[in-house]
């Protein structure tokens, strides 16, 4: 059976972020994720998450400006000093909220002649990360993101993903895989999740082409979740669509489950 959590950060944003997690719970969910939790205090996350006894499963570690259209954090040479301080603050959140993973978003490079020297500091970034957070027994990942919603994304392929895992041979690193994100780079995700389950720490999914709920696009998750269930992965699915409707409306895909 799927684990589901809803990203908080996109789900019931009809409400203030604090009052989601009680819509959270109330609509059947168990855990929750938070894109960038760092308007809170962790004490206060952590009140609200006890409150309503749910498991805050994933965060990502600040992207600096990526989404507002610039590079980003993680991959930029000239942030690296940034970046750790980003991973700093991810401890101590991760400190207070026991997450079970700490995503890093690659970011983008705007100037192609320098995509090798980003993506090298990028690997870096990635071992620094997952070297700091293997001591408190979370689980590091990085995720590919579709290069038409973000043009110079450096990471946007379940491949690359595999080779930077494959050069790093780092313990604790996985992908997180996003089925919107790889559906729109034209990837077969049922394949692509039975083949590298493995090395999956996290997935995540909305429709496509339009990022709405299940239903509302070409992807049939009918089949998708049930490939999931039938595959060797065991870890959480992320609902991280933007509803097309009021969020609650939007949860026919979870509560037929």
């Amino acid at each position: 059976m799927l684990k589901f959590t809803g990203n908080l950060s996109v789900l019931f944003t009809e409400v203030p972020v604090l009052e989601r997690f009680k819509l959270a719970k109330r609509h059947g969910f168990t855990a929750v994720e938070i894109q960038f939790p760092y308007s809170l205090s962790p004490e206060i996350l952590r009140k609200a998450l006890e409150e309503n006894e749910l498991k805050l499963v994933l965060f990502n570690i600040d992207a600096d400006d990526l989404l507002q259209g610039g590079e980003g954090l993680a991959c930029v040479p000239e942030k690296r000093q940034q970046f750790q301080h980003a991973v700093t603050q991810a401890i101590a959140y991760a400190k207070v909220l026991k997450p079970e993973l700490i995503n890093v978003l690659p970011g983008r490079c705007l100037t192609p002649q320098r995509h090798q020297e980003y993506l090298n500091t990028f690997k870096k970034n990635l071992i620094f990360a997952a070297q700091a957070f293997a001591p408190l027994g979370i689980k590091t990942v990085f995720e590919a993101i579709n290069t038409h919603d973000m043009p110079g994304f450096i990471i946007h392929s379940g491949e690359q993903m595999c080779a930077v895992l494959d050069e790093l041979k780092q313990p604790n690193l996985f992908m997180q895989y996003d089925i919107y994100h790889m559906s729109k780079m034209g990837e077969e995700v049922s394949r692509f999740i039975v083949d590298y389950s493995d090395k999956i720490g996290h997935i995540q999914f909305a429709d496509c082409p339009g990022r709405g709920q299940p239903g509302t696009g070409d992807i049939n998750f009918e089949q998708v979740f049930a490939t999931i269930a039938a595959s060797a992965y065991s870890g959480w699915v992320g609902a991280e669509y933007k509803p097309v409707g009021t969020t609650v409306d939007s949860l026919q895909w979870f509560n037929s489950k």
